[in-house]
């Protein structure tokens, strides 16, 4: 099978994204993406396969996806959705002790394809509040149910 973009969606009850100072110079870590109420918080890892139009169909089935309360989707309610991007999904760890991330496509194949999903779900539509690339972030949420789905398109 071959390797596809993947995501993992956290129906949730709000979520947010802080980043440190980089480098570390004493100032307050910032929230750079939040959404609250009922939504969902999206974890996205790129492969080096992924293209724009894959870009195009996670975002079309993350807007359509019937998982909040009542099976509704975010195209439904409204409901805002946090996107962060995540090269650790494509993390493997089959052999040894540490993982190797060969399935990872570098940043500047990733970032232009999660800011891609990222268009594409404004495009729709969607409210979208994201994380900040190739930051260390500390990604806080409410896991609503809890529900958690893997995708890969």
């Amino acid at each position: 099978m071959m390797a596809a973009m993947r995501a993992v969606v956290q129906r949730v009850n709000g979520a947010s994204v802080v980043v440190e100072a980089d480098p570390p110079d004493g100032s307050a870590p910032e929230t750079v993406g939040e959404i609250t109420g009922e939504g969902l918080c999206v974890l996205v890892g790129v492969t080096h396969e992924d293209t724009g139009a894959t870009a195009a169909r996670l975002a079309a089935k993350l807007w359509s996806l019937r998982i909040l309360d009542g099976e509704k989707s975010c195209s439904d309610v409204g409901a805002p959705l946090l996107v962060v991007s995540q090269f650790t999904l494509y993390g493997d760890a089959r052999k040894g002790r540490r993982p190797t991330w060969n399935a990872a496509a570098p940043g500047p194949v990733a970032e232009p394809l999660v800011d891609e999903v990222v268009a594409q779900l404004r495009t729709l539509g969607a409210e979208v509040a994201t994380g900040r690339f190739g930051a260390k972030m500390r990604v806080s949420l409410t896991n609503d149910g809890p529900f958690t789905v893997l995708l890969e398109i």
